[in-house]
């Protein structure tokens, strides 16, 4: 099961979150369409090259990412979204695509748009395109510690 490993993490920390089964969706906006969420609280995870190295931006679900922008905003030269083949490997747990925003737990830095990290809950797919996990933005952000991106 891939949330599994989330699952741990955070009974580990003591997180309070719940977990929402929905029919299979593949895009993020989809996702939230098929739980009934709103798109500002789902979060899509990218993962991108920041100055050659590997990073997880995580934006609200309608967001599209501007590489440039995003580049400018973080004070890098170069910003490259990646395919799913480029980084696959990285998350053997995980279906492609459905990635949760806990770089943390892959040794990656993690970045969040400025407008999903205001929420006062972040949902997100668990690892699988049938399940989400919300947990309250306050306990996310703590145990992540994400760079907040502004525009």
């Amino acid at each position: 099961m891939p949330a599994q490993r989330l699952q741990q993490y955070l009974d580990q920390q003591g997180v309070k979150y719940r977990v929402i089964s929905h029919s299979p969706a593949f895009t993020a906006q989809e996702v939230a369409e098929a739980a009934h969420i709103p798109g500002r609280m789902m979060a899509k995870v990218v993962i991108m090259t920041l100055d050659g190295q590997m990073a997880m931006v995580a934006v609200p679900a309608p967001k599209i990412i501007h590489p440039r922008n995003l580049a400018r905003s973080l004070s890098v030269q170069q910003a490259t979204l990646l395919h799913e083949n480029d980084f696959r490997e990285q998350f053997p747990d995980c279906e492609a695509g459905a990635l949760p925003p806990f770089g943390n737990l892959y040794e990656m830095p993690v970045y969040i748009d400025s407008e999903l990290a205001r929420q006062q809950e972040i949902v997100f797919s668990a690892g699988s395109y049938r399940e989400l996990f919300s947990l309250p933005m306050k306990d996310y952000l703590r145990l992540v510690q994400p760079q907040e991106i502004t525009h």
